[in-house]
């Protein structure tokens, strides 16, 4: 039996994995029939590079994704592929109707990715002027402390100069 699997690399708590074509007796990390892509879970949002060509090839000759690959595939839009192809070739529908199926699926799917991007570069942006406006209001107290520390001394000394004028 062939599966679509992950084989890890990286270092320790810096993992990327390989998704890759082996035989379901294979290791994990051992030998493999062909690597179709790569997915690092450590940026945000997860990074998920695939030959959708390729994949979409093992999938229609009968490979079995594991669950982890298989939600994978399903965001890429392959699984659905996979799922048109079969109507088509059980006549259920044609392969233009298909395309035109999968290319609007694939327009939506790109602009919720857009926008969760866009959101999360604005908050970051958010973020990163919230820590300077707080650095300033910090930098601006600090300042006025300094200024107050520095007018006591000069008060009490002008004070004491009239009053040493008095006595005389």
């Amino acid at each position: 039996m062939v599966k679509m699997r992950l084989a890890r690399r990286g270092r320790k708590k810096l993992s990327m994995f390989d998704i890759v074509v082996a035989d379901a007796r294979a290791p994990r990390d051992g030998k493999f029939i062909e690597k179709v892509g790569t997915y690092n879970p450590a940026t945000n949002p997860a990074s998920i590079l695939i030959d959708e060509e390729r994949a979409f090839h093992w999938l229609m000759v009968g490979a079995q994704p594991s669950d982890t690959v298989r939600a994978m595939l399903s965001y890429k839009g392959i699984m659905f592929r996979r799922h048109l192809q079969i109507g088509v070739d059980k006549g259920a529908l044609t392969q233009e109707a298909a395309d035109a199926k999968l290319a609007e699926w694939l327009k939506g799917k790109e602009a919720k990715i857009e926008t969760k991007v866009s959101n999360l570069t604005k908050s970051k942006q958010d973020a990163a002027k919230a820590r300077k406006d707080a650095e300033a209001k910090v930098k601006e107290a600090r300042a006025e402390a300094i200024r107050k520390k520095a007018e006591v001394p000069a008060a009490p000394a002008a004070e004491a100069a009239p009053a040493a004028e008095e006595q005389a």
